[in-house]
């Protein structure tokens, strides 16, 4: 079994469909069908239940994917220890990031890092702060930039930057008026909210606790996965919301969101390691210019 094969199945498992798995590898459908159909040839074992059209993990499979995710994690780290050795002048640095810092941070970083190292490949996935706290834990990234907090004895958690939490609405909403919110005003309303697990929703969560108010008091009419989503949802009426200010930066400049007079403390941006894994020159590279950056 060669690691082309356990990548084309990993990327087919992940999706769960042979054509976008293709997509992603840049291969032909019949070249990863032929992958997958190899692997279950030789060992006997159906790894995906073909259902209508679509694919599904069978119980054998969801077991290989796990086995198979760290075989791929250990090549990488060997690939990023040779890398080191020749000098950074080839590898790839995995990256895990939750969708704040992977919309509206982590970017010009990225380009800066490409700039200065155009022959290390950045491979970046995004997800919230416990996906990338579970990549970095498993060895599917190196680095995992997150916003929410974590008490997790294998990773170390570094603060990089500093990040505002606003509270936002639509110009027409109650709030868009209102000079000085108490926290039980918030409890009155209608509120759009990322998905349980977001740092965003976690450190908003943690503010209202420290005011006095209990998160279950609020009224969720909508639980959304992207901070994309929540923004046009607000921004069409759906309630209130609190995000980044870097998020909402745009819709705020033109009027189709209204700031509300609700102070939210800032939350630290902050990026997460294996304690025992090794720690490639690119990584620190990368983290390097982050500083640099802040620093200026």
């Amino acid at each position: 079994m060669t690691l082309d094969q356990l990548r084309i199945f990993v990327a087919v498992a992940e999706r769960q469909h042979v054509t976008r798995a293709a997509e992603a590898l840049n291969l032909v459908q019949s070249a990863v069908s032929t992958a997958i159909a190899n692997i279950e040839g030789r060992h006997a074992t159906k790894l995906f239940h073909r259902v209508g059209r679509g694919i599904e993990l069978t119980e054998a499979g969801r077991v290989f994917l796990v086995e198979a995710r760290a075989v791929l994690a250990r090549a990488e780290a060997a690939e990023l220890v040779l890398a080191d050795l020749s000098g950074m002048r080839r590898g790839t640095l995995a990256v895990y990031a939750s969708q704040t810092i992977a919309s509206d941070w982590l970017p010009r970083h990225l380009v800066a890092f490409r700039r200065a190292y155009p022959e290390i490949a950045i491979r970046l996935a995004v997800g919230n702060t416990t996906d990338a706290a579970d990549a970095v834990r498993a060895g599917q990234a190196e680095l995992g930039f997150v916003e929410g907090a974590l008490d997790d004895p294998t990773l170390a958690s570094t603060t990089i930057a500093q990040d505002q939490l606003v509270l936002v609405v639509a110009p027409g909403h109650a709030f868009a008026g209102a000079t000085d919110l108490e926290p039980e005003n918030l409890a009155g309303v209608d509120w759009v909210l990322r998905e349980a697990g977001s740092g965003t929703r976690s450190a908003f969560e943690a503010a209202l606790g420290a005011a006095g108010l209990a998160a279950a008091q609020l009224r969720v009419t909508l639980e959304l996965p992207s901070n994309e989503a929540v923004r046009a949802a607000v921004e069409a009426g759906g309630g209130a919301a609190v995000l980044s200010e870097t998020v909402v930066a745009a819709a705020l400049r033109a009027g189709t969101l209204v700031r509300a007079a609700f102070d939210l403390p800032s939350r630290p941006f902050r990026v997460l390691r294996h304690k025992e894994r090794y720690r490639s020159r690119a990584a620190d590279a990368l983290l390097d210019l982050i500083a640099a950056a802040n620093a200026g």
